[in-house]
Formats: structure tokens, sequence, C-alpha cells
């Protein structure tokens, strides 16, 4: 089955006001532009379906939304809709398309191209997970796929792999008459008889401190590239502008209000799947095509974003008069459900809903705008049953454990639904990499005891379901990047700066919460005073006793402490700045990776900053994760060990490492 609910032609509140802003400065006469922009973003090889849960009719019902099937089959309705009514019509995905699921960790991008070349995108932004291999096979994908990357603020000049890659762009130029759509490339030579479309693309500025791999790009300022290029566009005769970001919703919003002309931007990186889902049992997070005033005070941005792990799909229908100003923007995001429902996490036969139980279900869910049901595309299903899933399957391994209720992640505490402690999976991970750098093996490398560990909520791509668990839902799903473990002595004062200022950073509404901190054997509060802007840490307590009998002292800022992190957040990535400020001078950390299969200690000199990057120099060699005889995914092979060993029935832990408390 297959509910496809078409766009409401009512127009909201904003929408209206829109309308009427635009009528102060336009005639009645003038004609407007309308455009449907469908969208996606942050897909993340979410090929298959993801599990997952909502309320209707007061009960849960777990179900699974999405996945890139089902995404297909609502983007083929929306152009179809949109070429029996002759409207313009363009399909955009802000990045993130790679990483994220045991098909990547395989194929390393080339399914990712098969199969995104199959849904017809009009572009897609430049994501910080396309630089998760290298730029070789970067620019493998890039020439592969048979849609434009767009990026309007990085120079590739330099860089041997991209620097000859035509289909790295900018931006696009559409023409539209009616449905009929054409790429322009000649700025010069503009038909005047058509309406014309830029979209161009921007990237993280500070890419270099996110990503591992971005090789000689230089990244440029977001906001001065993103005004030079509407500008330009503008003096060429081009005022409808679309941006396709891969920024963060937070910084969208900002962006829109520090650069005048943007008409749309269309978002990713942040995850923020906009709207109020309230009625599912979920969240109400922030408002779809928010509308934003550019600094001029006269010009208006509308900002949209659609989720993440193909789950849901945006659409919304942007008017533009003769001037290229927005007068209405109006839309929202859809989860795609599959039409089978239980009564548990689990997802028994005998806890399938019956017929009569099942038909209110789909009564509920077509009476909701947000979510419908919808079946997947077969080819693309069978493309990707036939292809490629046989070698997922084999790749998971052994069983490690069996998982009685759904364990869930939450990047940062209070978001869609979750209490003030946030992740229950984290403290799970962080736990584990605390017992695996505390086992004698270890230990003999280091020769440190480890007295807590910590994890970025970036780093945890999934939940863990109910069932049977396997080593591949570890290190090909949960724990994807290969990072090795490191152990790092470090002092109190140090620790307590880095869980102040990562919070901090993420208390604006749509930030990217990646660098949310999370914990095992330590334990902080954290207490907002200042709705979505400021806050302070409470306190920070290191465990000294056991899971059952735990023991609490105060972290003393003078003490030197060694911690069990990921070489990624080692280093002070993604903001984990206070790290790299500890170590440029000096560095008694040690990383590990297995080398011919015997555990392999690395010391650390210290830690440079070459422009905007951050360089780990050793005491003598680097580990070369490239070798085939080195293993350097030392963070997922702890997790695995750990749950192997010790949580053989996998839940909770039994104490909270996160207190967030929001402002009211």
């Amino acid at each position: 089955m297959t509910f496809s609910k078409p766009l409401t032609a009512r127009l909201t509140a904003v929408s209206v006001a829109l309308l009427l802003a635009g009528c102060a400065q336009t005639s009645q006469q003038d004609e407007v532009f309308n455009l449907t922009v469908a969208h996606i973003n942050d897909t993340h090889s979410n090929f298959d379906p993801v599990k997952s849960s909502f309320t209707a009719n007061g009960d849960t019902v777990y179900n699974e939304f999405g996945g890139h099937p089902r995404l297909k089959t609502m983007s083929d309705d929306y152009k179809q809709q949109a070429l029996e009514n002759d409207d313009s019509f363009l399909f955009l995905h802000g990045g993130d398309a790679w990483q994220g699921s045991a098909y990547f960790k395989l194929n390393e991008g080339a399914m990712n191209a098969d199969i995104l070349s199959m849904f017809g995108i009009d572009a897609m932004a430049l994501g910080n997970h396309e630089f998760d291999l290298n730029n070789t096979k970067l620019n493998q994908f890039i020439g592969d796929v048979n849609f434009p990357v767009l990026a309007a603020n990085i120079d590739a000049s330099e860089d041997a792999d991209l620097k000859d890659q035509t289909n790295l762009r900018p931006f696009m130029v559409y023409a539209f008459d009616g449905n009929n759509k054409t790429a322009i490339s000649d700025l010069d030579n503009l038909p005047t008889d058509k309406d014309l479309v830029a979209v161009f693309g921007l990237a993280l500025d500070n890419m270099p401190n996110i990503a591992p791999n971005t090789g000689d790009i230089k990244f440029l300022n977001m906001v001065t590239s993103a005004q030079a290029t509407v500008d330009m566009l503008k003096v060429k005769g081009v005022n409808n502008i679309i941006a396709l970001t891969h920024i963060g919703n937070a910084v969208d919003v900002d962006v829109a209000s520090k650069v005048n002309g943007i008409d749309l931007i269309v978002g990713g990186h942040s995850h923020t799947l906009l709207g109020d889902f309230t009625n599912l049992g979920l969240h109400n997070n922030g408002t779809y095509a928010q509308i934003v005033k550019n600094p001029d005070n006269m010009g208006q941005t509308c900002v949209v974003q659609a989720g993440e792990y193909a789950q849901a799909i945006g659409r919304l229908e942007v008017s533009f008069n003769q001037q290229g100003d927005i007068v209405n923007c109006n839309g929202h995001n859809v989860l795609l459900s599959n039409d089978e429902f239980y009564s548990q996490p689990s997802r028994q036969d005998d806890e399938k809903f019956d017929s009569a139980a099942t038909q209110g279900v789909v009564e509920f869910i077509d009476q909701a705008e947000n979510i419908t049901i919808t079946a997947e595309e077969a080819a693309m299903r069978q493309r990707i049953d036939v292809n490629y899933k046989p070698a997922v399957d084999q790749a998971y391994g052994k069983t490690i454990a069996q998982v009685p209720v759904e364990i869930k992640h939450e990047r940062r505490p209070g978001d869609r639904g979750s209490d003030k402690h946030g992740s229950d999976v984290a403290p799970i991970l962080a736990e584990g990499q605390y017992f695996w750098a505390n086992t004698a093996e270890v230990q003999k490398v280091t020769g440190m005891n480890v007295d807590f560990a910590l994890i970025g909520a970036g780093g945890i791509r999934t939940n863990i379901d109910a069932g049977e668990y396997r080593q591949g839902n570890v290190s090909l799903e949960m724990l994807p990047f290969a990072n090795f473990m490191s152990v790092l002595p470090v002092s109190g004062k140090v620790i307590k700066t880095l869980i102040n200022d990562t919070v901090s950073a993420t208390l604006a509404v749509g930030s990217h919460a990646g660098k949310f901190p999370y914990g095992g054997h330590i334990r902080y509060s954290y207490t907002e005073t200042v709705a979505n802007t400021a806050g302070k840490v409470d306190f920070v307590e290191v465990m000294t006793g056991t899971e059952d009998a735990p023991s609490w002292t105060a972290i003393e800022e003078s003490k030197t402490y060694n911690v069990a992190l990921s070489n990624y957040n080692a280093t002070g990535n993604d903001g984990w700045t206070p790290l790299y400020e500890a170590q440029k001078n000096s560095s008694e950390r040690v990383d590990l990776a297995f080398v011919d299969g015997k555990l392999t200690g690395f010391k650390v000199k210290n830690i440079a900053k070459v422009g905007k990057k951050y360089q780990v120099n050793y005491q003598g060699d680097a580990p070369n994760c490239k070798a085939d005889n080195t293993v350097c995914n030392t963070d997922a092979q702890a997790v695995m060990n750990y749950i192997d060993s010790e949580r053989n029935t996998l839940t909770p832990l039994g104490y909270e490492v996160v207190t967030f408390n929001r402002a009211q």
C-alpha cells in the first residue's frame, strides 16, 4: 500500500504573511513563478529500512521507516504529480550520502553512486562524511553519479584527485518551462522566455577539523562565499536562488541572517526532522519552512531540512515574484512507514497486529500529513537484495548478545522525546572501551590504568535493536569509522573545560550535536542558564566502584587522569579543542592498533595545527591504517569484546552518565 497525500493548497500563516509582504513590494499584476522542491539529506547508506516506533490511537506501534526504495517510491510519486500538473520541480539531496551502514563499509561509495543514480536527483551538497575515505574514492563517486555535487566555498584546484572533476561544481542554473527543465551552462546567454533557478552548494568551512581526509582542498568562509555567489548570479540575471547546504540547521539560520538574496536553504548535517511530530508521540523539532530576515531587513530566506537515515522526505512549494523574492514557502516533512505493525520491539509473529488493529493504524496514518504508508520501489529493492545484500549478511559475524528491549541513542538529551539523560547506547560503548583499555593485554602496551572513557555522540550511528546482536552490528553499523583507541593522560581541569565547551556548543536550536560528550565510569551534570544560548557544568564525578556498587568522587582539576577515547576525539576534532590544546606542546598519549595480529602502541609526541587541520606527530612510526597487516578499528573491537564477555544480555547501564537540565 502507498498513501501519498497531496501537498495542501492551504497557505500557512507564514506563507500568508509572505504573500502580504510580497504585495507590499510588487503590483498585483506581477507574475509569480511556482516551484516544487522535494528534498532529503543525511541518508547515510541506509538502503534498508530503519526499525522504529510511533504512537497511534494511544498505542505504541513498532514499525519500520524509510530505506532508499521507499524514498524512491515517494520521490517518483512527487515527480509524477508535478508532471501531471505541469509544475516546475527540483529534487535535492542535502549531503552525507556516505557512511552509516555495512553496505558502505563493504562497497566504499560504489553502491551509493549506483543506487542514488536511480533517483533522478538534480543536485547534492558536499557533506563532511563524503571525506571519510580519501579523495581518490570521492572523485570516483562524484564522477560516477548522474547528478552534480555542489560546493561554492571550496577550492579544489590544488587537490590531485579532484582538481579536474567537472561534476564537482559551485552551482547549477536550471531553466523551467512548466515541468520542462533544462540545465544552463552559459550564464552570458540566458534564455529570456523561461523561469531561472540557481542552486549553489555550501560545505562546512571548518571541514578539515571535522573530516579526516580532505586532501588539499581549501574550504572558504561560508558567509563570504555565499554572498559573492548570490551577487554574481544576480548580476548575470538569475534572481531565484537556492542554497543547498550541509552545515546544520542552526548554521543555515545564521547564514540566512547574514547573507542577502538567498530565497531558500535546503539543508543537512544536523539531522533535523523539522516539523511538529508530537501527534506521533515523537518530538516538535522546530519550524519547517522557517522564515529568516536577511541583513538588509528586506529580503527573507526560507529554511528546511528533512531528518536522517532515509526515513523521511520533505516537499514544499516556493513562489517567487519577478524580483526573485519569495512570496510563499509552504510544505512539510513526511515519515515513510511500512504497513506491518507490532506491539513489541522484538517483532515476533505473535506480536504482530491483527487485521482490525492494523486497519486502525492505517486509518490514523491516513488522517496525518506527516506520516504515510509507502511501498518499496520493486526494482531498487531487487537491485539491493541481489547485488549487495548477500555480502552484507555474511559479514555480520557471530552473535555476541541478546537484546530484550531496544536501546535508543540520542545525540543531545531532550531531543526527539528523550529524557534529560539522553543516549542509553553511548554509555554502554564508553563503558566497553573503558573495560577493554583496562584489560591486561592493553595495559601491557600502554602501561596505564584507565580512569574513565569519553565518547562523542556523533560517532555512534544506530540504536541497539531488540533481538539478536552480532559483531557486525557494532563494527559495520554502530561504530563504522574504523577509528583506533587512544589512552590519553590529561588533567581534570581540561576534562571539565571539554565538557563545558562541547555541551555549550550544542545549545542552539538546530545545532550539530555530534560533539556532545558521553562517558563510562564518569558522570556530569550541566544546567542551561539562558535558553539555547548559555549554561555551565554543575559537577563532574569519576566512578571508582562497580556498575552494581558505584562510588563517585569529584574530579580534581589538578589531578592527571588516564582517559580512553577514540583517536578522532583525542586529537581535538569536532570541537573537542581542549584536548588539542593540552597536547600541542607535548603528549603522553598512546594510540592502539593491531599490526600483524598483535596489539601495538604508537606513542604520540604532540599535535600540531597545520592550516585548519590537527596533525598528530608520533615519537616513532604512525599507524598505517591502509596497510593490509594493520587493523585500526579498535574502537569497535573494544566494544565487541566487552559485550561478548560481559553483557550477553544487553541492557542499559545501571547508572546515568549525563544529566542535562534545559532552561524552561
